[in-house]
């Protein structure tokens, strides 16, 4: 069982709190209810069997989050049909689609958590102050085991890319 969590980001300087499960890496990654972009519901479960790179953000309007998504989208083209990359935010399904459109961002997946905040506080990113996801990254193992996170610290940030596609390498050459 997980333990829950208040841990602290910041934006901007100013502290936020997460809140929802301490989740450790070797544990089984937890289950989510998401909403795909055509009102359906995703279970996060589905993807056992693939390699999945989860790739959380406040919001895919902000110019770090943009970033942030563009970049796993363009590092998806070389992933191959076994690894899924997945961003998860708390905007609205048609948000998310038009920025998908927008963009030209074909090759992930984008999932909101607007509903019930389930994938938040499964992985305790849920932002107490402002209810959205913090900047964290998430790499799961085709048997379902959480292998790799990390928290963004000040979420205005980037995350550490080359850490996060090192972790996504090793599972590949399992």
């Amino acid at each position: 069982m997980t333990q829950a969590i208040t841990q602290t980001v910041t934006f901007k300087g100013n502290p936020l709190t997460l809140v929802g499960n301490d989740v450790q890496i070797g544990q089984s990654a937890p289950d989510a209810t998401l909403i795909a972009n055509d009102l359906s519901e995703f279970q996060l479960s589905s993807l056992k069997g693939k390699k999945v790179i989860l790739s959380a953000v406040p919001s895919l309007d902000t110019p770090v989050c943009d970033l942030q998504t563009k970049r796993f989208n363009s590092e998806a083209v070389n992933s191959g049909d076994n690894v899924a990359v997945i961003t998860l935010s708390m905007d609205l399904p048609f948000a998310q689609a038009r920025w998908c459109g927008a963009t030209g961002s074909d090759q992930i997946k984008t999932y909101s958590d607007y509903k019930s905040a389930s994938f938040g506080k499964a992985y305790g990113v849920l932002i107490k102050e402002l209810r959205l996801l913090s900047r964290a990254i998430f790499v799961v193992d085709q048997d379902g085991i959480l292998q790799y996170k990390q928290f963004v610290s000040e979420i205005t940030n980037e995350p550490d890319y080359d850490e996060v596609l090192e972790a996504a390498r090793k599972l590949s050459a399992r």
